[in-house]
């Protein structure tokens, strides 16, 4: 008779194939979340389009829209094929509702006047170039590839932030009044970039991330630098904005991803 209550474990091959699956599905919804990152905020800079104060700062700003637009299509790509399910970067883009992207919360944030957009990118563009770095002396190699290459463009865009931040802190006394109103805006969404979960344990002790408590020590220094030189205080938020990785999203954020994917879903299907 066999004996009950007990089972076979599965062969080596086997469980290396799981373990594999596994970290597949875990680079699949890292990359998803940074994808949506650079593809929401991309798509936030693209409104000041004929609408930045400067036709200078209308051209820079489309630019670094351009530059995250890039790295998203790379990272949705990569999503796509890690998953299983084939999806493009197009598909992945224009197909999904809004409850089924994972951005923060900090890259959907409206646009405002200037110096809100100037203090989510000094937040945003910070944290960027830190991690990138990071997931450039990462275990994943296409990550590794990836990281190295972006962080040189995110670092033309925190230099954009940073001279900004500068420039409004120490110009007139509307423009100092205007940044400090704007930080205490944008500051309460910064905490959800550097929240810890299952998915981040995991891909730490892989190797792919760096730990997350680190990464955000070394970006309060960071900002702390450029708003010390523009005369200007790290806010204390009394409160934390979050849920954008779990697909809960701003009242503002329905509009947004309307106006992204009205084309798409007008014309399904539709090539150019």
């Amino acid at each position: 008779m066999p004996e009950t209550g007990r089972t076979l474990a599965p062969p080596p091959a086997d469980r290396a194939a799981d373990t594999d699956r596994a970290a597949d599905a875990d680079l699949a919804l890292l990359t998803l979340r940074l994808g949506d990152d650079a593809l929401i905020l991309g798509q936030r800079l693209c409104q000041w389009i004929t609408r930045a104060p400067t036709i200078e700062e209308d051209l820079a700003l489309s630019n670094i829209a351009l530059d995250l637009v890039g790295h998203a299509r790379a990272l949705l790509a990569r999503s796509g094929q890690l998953d299983g399910t084939g999806r493009s970067e197009d598909d992945l883009a224009f197909g999904r509702t809004d409850r089924a992207f994972r951005n923060a919360l900090l890259t959907e944030l409206p646009n405002g006047d200037f110096a809100v957009t100037v203090a989510r990118q000094l937040a945003f563009t910070h944290y960027a170039v830190l991690l990138q770095q990071a997931l450039a002396d990462g275990t994943d190699r296409e990550l590794a590839a990836f990281g190295a290459r972006a962080a040189k463009e995110t670092a033309f865009h925190r230099r954009h932030a940073d001279l900004w931040t500068e420039r409004l802190g120490l110009g007139t006394e509307e423009s100092t009044r205007r940044m400090r109103a704007a930080l205490e805006q944008v500051w309460p969404y910064t905490a959800e970039l550097f929240d810890e979960d299952d998915l981040t344990d995991r891909l730490v002790a892989a190797g792919v991330l760096p730990p997350l408590a680190a990464l955000r020590t070394a970006w309060q220094a960071s900002v702390a630098a450029v708003l010390d030189r523009a005369g200007l205080t790290v806010p204390t938020p009394t409160w934390q904005g979050r849920g954008g990785r779990q697909g809960l999203h701003t009242e503002a954020f329905g509009p947004l991803i309307a106006e992204m994917q009205s084309v798409r879903r007008q014309f399904p299907g539709g090539t150019w």
